[in-house]
């Protein structure tokens, strides 16, 4: 029992801890697709934590699951994972981990249910204000869609085909480049599939608002994506080009002003935009990306180490 006991210490100190270094950090704001990267790997190093110890726990209590985590293992192995004397309290810990893993797949199946019936919802409202015309041709793969709109805006439509929407305000605001740079942003979104990212995250945050990493994680997939997509607009068009179209697309809003906004992150991506500050050198990316990468391979080497051992 001590490797799920050590496993389950580990999920805590990662889940506690992580979020209150990277959220401390100043590095993320300068390479948000590297931090979406380091964030993906704690988080999937806390649920492989959970996952092993619900496996080793279940085995050391319940013969049925024992047979089927250590089929074909040699016998040293198996004598290396004994149940001991806690086997009550290790089949109490697997059932526990159990109903939160079955709690997760149902708010994961939850999430993604409402986000396909947003999207189905987006296109009605698409279609209906947008409608085909007589005599034209069906084009279910549009990618580009204009609505008439008294407002600036534009967005993007995940799906099978992504779309990109954006409103007759817009293109008579958005001036050459600038329209190209808001298009390549959103082009960014769908490239990336950011959508997958925030789903999850936000499944893992509705069903466990308590942890504070998968919390921490919700928020700052929000704010990370929308600055990794800058940053790929920024990169073709230049970033004064894609913060001019950010406050012509937001002007009207109210975002620059003194009461906070629902897009009050508007104001914070402009101001990065115009203050750059220099990216991380290669080196150092390439060793965080290393080391972030080796985050959830240490639940697999605490579950592993008994078994490694008993064959050495």
């Amino acid at each position: 029992m001590t490797v799920p006991l050590a496993l389950m210490a580990l999920a805590l100190l990662a889940a506690g801890l992580a979020p209150r270094v990277l959220t401390r950090c100043s590095w993320p704001d300068r390479e948000p697709v590297l931090a979406l990267w380091v964030w993906q790997c704690v988080v999937g190093a806390v649920l492989l934590c959970c996952l092993f110890a619900m496996a080793l726990s279940g085995a050391a209590a319940f013969e049925v699951v024992r047979s089927h985590v250590f089929a074909g293992a040699p016998r040293g192995v198996v004598e290396a994972y004994g149940p001991g004397a806690n086997a009550p309290w290790a089949g109490a810990l697997s059932l526990l981990l159990a109903c939160g893993g079955a709690w997760t797949g149902a708010m994961l199946l939850r999430e993604i249910r409402d986000a396909r019936a947003r999207r189905r919802s987006r296109r009605a409202d698409l279609r209906q204000r947008a409608p085909q015309l007589p005599g034209e041709e069906a084009l279910p793969e549009e990618r580009l869609v204009v609505l008439e709109g008294e407002k600036p805006d534009a967005w993007w439509l995940p799906g099978s085909a992504p779309q990109l929407v954006i409103t007759t305000a817009a293109l008579r605001r958005l001036k050459g480049r600038q329209l190209d740079a808001v298009l390549e942003h959103e082009q960014g979104h769908a490239r990336a599939r950011h959508d997958w990212l925030l789903h999850c995250s936000a499944a893992l945050a509705t069903g466990f608002s308590r942890v504070p990493v998968f919390a921490g994680f919700r928020d700052q997939v929000h704010r990370l994506v929308e600055l990794a997509a800058d940053d790929a607009a920024s990169r073709r068009y230049g970033r004064l080009t894609i913060a001019l179209a950010l406050v012509e697309l937001n002007e009207d809003r109210g975002v620059f002003g003194p009461c906070p906004t629902p897009l009050a992150m508007v104001p914070q991506r402009v101001h990065r935009l115009l203050t750059p500050t220099p990216r991380l050198p290669v080196g150092r990316r390439l060793r965080m990306t290393a080391v972030a990468s080796l985050v959830p391979i240490v639940p697999v080497l605490v579950a592993f180490a008994p078994g490694l051992s008993a064959l050495s």
